[in-house]
């Protein structure tokens, strides 16, 4: 991170005071002048700076109880310069606070499979798929090559921080979350702009994908397809497609993907027809709230990977 120039104390012949935090700290004021309240962050660091909950001295700010970094957070710039001259904090963005929704599209993970999409990459098909064109509005990218996209929330609404909600690799951040703000770095890089224009407001169909549950999909039941002398891989298929339609936000996916891959050696036995274990598994991961096109994609590789790999029925008795 480059750092400001010193100070120069004119005429004192005294040594020049260096502030470290001067370039964050024009960074914190230029999201305060936004009307975002703000929050300093350890050093180099995404987590709040400051003692948690649980170290709370019951003083000072927190005397009347504990204040969590979304009650700190302020867009009075004496606040924000006696924080930012002190040390060199990143910036924390509460975005309830500061009426925002960001949609946060984050970056694979090393245990992601490989073609998995990235958050981008499924956002960009989540729009489509809806009809509408990929919103333009305040853009950031994070230190990992993510990106938050910027929007206000609807009048009236209060939405909360979700994970998954969207799409795999997608999370929101309302009330009870932050981001961190353009101009922070950390040791995987910086945060910084990549489409200034002020946020947008939230479109409907996102507000709507946000707040509505989705109707439970009816399940094909198996038995017909499947014959009277197949009855554990009938029992399996029943119980996993269950398992998944129950499945809650944030481990839908992994569900999905761990179910069909159980009931997958029955796909390659030739127990259970491809097409009855794909259909009844589609339908159960769209019960559960997951994208079309993301539990199809799930189910093709967990079924391939199972019929890849399934042992011999004499050996996996």
């Amino acid at each position: 991170m480059t750092q400001p120039p010193p100070i120069p104390r004119e005429d004192t012949g005294l040594p020049s005071i260096d502030l470290p935090g001067l370039d964050l700290l024009a960074h914190a004021i230029a999201a305060a002048e936004r009307g975002w309240h703000v929050f300093p962050l350890r050093p180099r660091d995404k987590r709040p700076a400051g003692h948690a909950e649980r170290a709370c001295p019951r003083s000072g700010r927190c005397q009347g109880g504990h204040r969590t970094p979304e009650q700190r957070a302020t867009t009075d710039p004496d606040l924000l310069a006696a924080a930012w001259t002190h040390a060199p904090y990143n910036i924390g963005i509460a975005t309830g606070p500061s009426g925002l929704l960001v949609i946060d599209l984050d970056t694979l993970k090393a245990k992601d499979e490989k073609g998995t999409p990235d958050g981008v990459a499924a956002f960009e098909a989540l729009c489509e798929r809806a009809g509408h064109a990929v919103p333009l509005t305040h853009r950031v990218r994070t230190a990992r090559g993510g990106q938050h996209l910027y929007f206000t929330q609807p009048d009236g609404a209060h939405l909360r921080n979700t994970a998954g909600r969207l799409g795999s690799h997608i999370d929101t951040r309302g009330w009870g979350g932050y981001v961190v703000a353009p101009g922070s770095v950390t040791d995987n890089g910086a945060y910084e702009i990549l489409d200034s224009r002020p946020p947008v407001p939230l479109p409907d169909w996102l507000h709507t994908a946000l707040t509505h549950e989705p109707a439970r999909a009816h399940i094909p039941a198996p038995t017909t397809a499947l014959g009277s002398g197949r009855r554990a891989a009938t029992v399996a298929l029943e119980r996993e497609t269950a398992t998944v339609a129950a499945a809650q936000q944030g481990g839908r996916n992994a569900q999905l993907l761990a179910s069909a891959r159980a009931v997958g050696r029955f796909v390659a036995w030739g127990d259970i027809p491809r097409q009855t274990a794909e259909e009844a598994f589609q339908a159960a991961g769209e019960a559960a709230g997951l994208p079309a096109a993301e539990c199809r994609a799930t189910i093709r590789s967990a079924l391939d990977w199972s019929v890849r790999t399934a042992r011999p029925r004499p050996a996996a008795a």
